[in-house]
């Protein structure tokens, strides 16, 4: 028959926890926006999403059990997503504003851009 290894209830236990704690960290995320709207928000909103992620990836992932090679794998996958965003900011943050006729570009972001509190 089933071969449970839990009791049903406390296989949500766990997934339930990681929500709550999803939820109370994007709470956090969006009283930093709002509440602090210094440059110091943009690093706190950053190390809070760290945090999200890596709570997704230990327990909903189940990362925490699984064998070396599927931790492997994923810290792999993590790589290669850090090469790809270096790749496209450092084209985007070293790309000259205007066209060789020297026009201005369509794709160019101005450098007077103003924070706006919505």
């Amino acid at each position: 028959m089933n071969d449970l290894r839990e009791p049903p209830a406390s296989i949500w236990l766990r997934p339930a926890a990681v929500w709550a704690a999803l939820m109370l960290l994007a709470l956090t995320s969006l009283a930093v926006a709002y509440l602090y709207p210094d440059p110091t928000s943009t690093i706190l909103n950053l190390a809070i999403a760290g945090i999200m992620v890596t709570l997704l990836w230990l327990f909903l992932m189940d990362l925490v059990n699984a064998a070396t090679l599927v931790r492997l794998i994923a810290v792999a996958g993590l790589l290669w997503l850090s090469f790809m965003f270096a790749l496209t900011f450092s084209d985007y943050l070293f790309r000259t504003c205007g066209t060789p006729d020297g026009g201005k570009s369509v794709l160019c972001v101005p450098g007077n851009i103003e924070r706006r509190v919505f």
